[in-house]
């Protein structure tokens, strides 16, 4: 009976092991329940929570879930091994908590007074100590299923590379995930790929790689060399065998591979070279982001853009605002918003001319302006109307966009995304007359990794350092 059990827990693990990340949601879920209530009956000594309370941990789990997600907290641990795993949990609760006490503030509940706010903090402390301590024992309890061989999945290799070498090294190196390289099959007799402390035993060659799955018990095979007819001779050769056929891509070939990402699109697998993680659910939780908070800071700092609106005026003859066509998301032209800074007929000669160092256009107080960047400031209003974003890829002027879009390599996939006020590139002082590819590779890799821990990063950073800058002129 308790090998019959024992199979069965190794037959669901090895070919469910997705439903671990399904388990770890319920388990979340039920530790942030059990620490509300013991928090609960810690301050109030009340075996049932109170409606007012009741309403609050809904809140606080509905917001863990999303930021939970928003937040990668869900990932198979075969391929991440928890590696940061903690620092993700913490900020999608904090986010969680945060996001609460402003809903329970702004609404005014009864909750909000007394003793609540040591009930909520008691909460959130026991709610990370609970999920971390659950998540911990589930680990462990899986790791110990694996090391006496549950949930071993075990890999024969086709064909011999580098790519393959590493893949075997790293999986054999990584006894928490379970699986493990027996070797590999070639019809190159000769193994020329070993390494000075590991080498790969060779089976045999591809017409015997039938009778060696069902010899060596084998569960999957991953062909990592490259060419069709191979893969179509694996194939084929395995086409009577209930075996999972992988294909490992070579890395190595790509010159650009940090902008590499693997991809599920409606079941398809894909290899994404360029494609931005601002899309579905993401796109409108950055929108809500930047147009509430444009707004809070457009209230914030009324009094500051009214003095500036007075210096311009007293600095030049002109309007307040100069209006800039600008090219942003998906290439679309809209107008950006400035404070003026240089005198009403600064451009009508030369036209539109790159800002460059030790040039005397601006006035006095506009050149101020500039060096602190409080130009820029009438942004938020774009921002609020949806034309820009809080954080993103700076936007540049159509005929400027004309000349580098053919001289600067992936110049347009900034317009993927909306533009910003300020952005990576900015925050790593590639702003101004600087090189234009560095600052293109600065705005590619934040499209490629947004986050809105990377937006609020940036923003912090430009709060911290970003306002006044020797490439600001």
């Amino acid at each position: 009976m308790p090998l019959a059990i024992g199979n069965i827990f190794n037959g669901l693990f090895k070919q469910y092991g997705h439903t671990v990340i399904l388990l770890l949601r319920f388990i979340d879920i039920a530790m942030l329940i059990g620490a509300a209530w013991v928090s609960h009956y810690f301050w109030l000594r009340q075996f049932v929570i109170d409606q007012d309370y009741r309403i609050v941990v809904s809140l606080g789990i509905l917001a863990a879930i999303i930021f939970f997600e928003i937040g990668q907290v869900y990932r198979p641990w075969r391929n991440d091994a928890m590696r940061g795993e903690v620092a993700r949990i913490v900020r999608a609760w904090v986010s969680a908590i945060v996001l609460v006490i402003s809903i329970v503030a702004l609404i005014r509940l009864h909750f909000w007074f007394g003793s609540s706010y040591r009930w909520i903090v008691t909460w959130w402390v026991l709610g990370l100590l609970f999920v971390l301590t659950a998540r911990s024992l589930l680990s462990h309890v899986l790791q110990w299923l694996r090391a006496r061989g549950w949930s071993q999945g075990r890999i024969v290799l086709v064909g011999l590379n580098r790519m393959a070498v590493a893949v075997s090294g790293q999986l054999n190196q990584s006894s928490w995930a379970g699986l493990q390289v027996i070797g590999y099959i070639d019809d190159r007799s000769e193994n020329r790929h070993s390494v000075s402390d590991f080498s790969l035993p060779r089976l045999g060659e591809l017409d015997d790689l039938a009778a060696i799955v069902a010899k060596e018990a084998i569960d999957e095979v991953w062909i990592a060399f490259p060419g069709e007819s191979l893969a179509e001779r694996a194939q084929y050769q395995l086409r009577h065998l209930p075996v999972s056929i992988r294909l490992v891509i070579d890395c190595f070939a790509f010159k650009q591979s940090k902008f590499l990402s693997l991809n599920t699109v409606a079941g398809i697998p894909t290899l994404d070279f360029s494609v931005s993680p601002l899309h579905g659910i993401n796109r409108y939780i950055k929108e809500i982001m930047d147009r509430m908070l444009a707004l809070m800071l457009l209230i914030l700092i009324s009094p500051l853009l009214l003095l500036i609106a007075v210096g311009v005026k007293l600095s030049s003859k002109g309007p307040v605002f100069y209006r800039q066509e600008r090219v942003g998301w998906n290439n679309r032209s809209f107008t950006m918003l400035k404070f003026r800074s240089m005198p009403v007929d600064a451009e009508a000669k030369t036209g539109a001319v790159w800002a460059k160092p030790g040039e005397q256009r601006a006035t006095r107080f506009g050149g101020f302006l500039r060096k602190t960047s409080l130009d820029e400031l009438p942004q938020l209003i774009n921002v609020l109307t949806g034309d820009m974003s809080l954080v993103g890829p700076r936007p540049e002027r159509p005929d400027f966009v004309e000349v580098f879009k053919d001289q600067v390599p992936n110049y347009m996939k900034k317009h993927m995304v909306k533009a910003g006020i300020t952005g990576w590139a900015q925050v790593n002082g590639w702003r101004g007359d600087t090189d234009l590819n560095r600052r293109i590779e600065h705005d590619l890799y934040y499209i490629q990794h947004w986050s809105v821990w990377f937006d609020l990063e940036i923003a912090l950073r430009t709060v911290l350092t970003g306002f006044i800058n020797k490439n600001a002129y």
